[in-house]
């Protein structure tokens, strides 16, 4: 479930393993560019862990955000 907390949405992902966890990313990675909207994360073995927020905006959570974390969740 995605969290807002400090002007960021956040959702860690855990996955099987490494392989899993990377596909993940790659299907991310694809809609970021689609999407022109490219989110801060980490991956350390099979978690992610996922913080979108608008730059533009001043760094604050917009709709694009939360446009882009309900398609993320739609690649599960």
């Amino acid at each position: 479930m995605w969290e807002e907390k400090d002007n960021q949405l956040h959702r860690a992902f855990t996955f099987k393993d490494f392989r899993e966890a990377f596909a993940f990313m790659t299907k991310v990675a694809l809609l970021a560019e689609k999407m022109d909207h490219h989110p801060y994360w980490t991956n350390v073995y099979n978690k992610v862990d996922i913080y979108l927020n608008t730059h533009s905006a001043g760094y604050t959570v917009t709709d694009r955000d939360k446009k882009m974390a309900a398609t993320i969740d739609q690649l599960l």
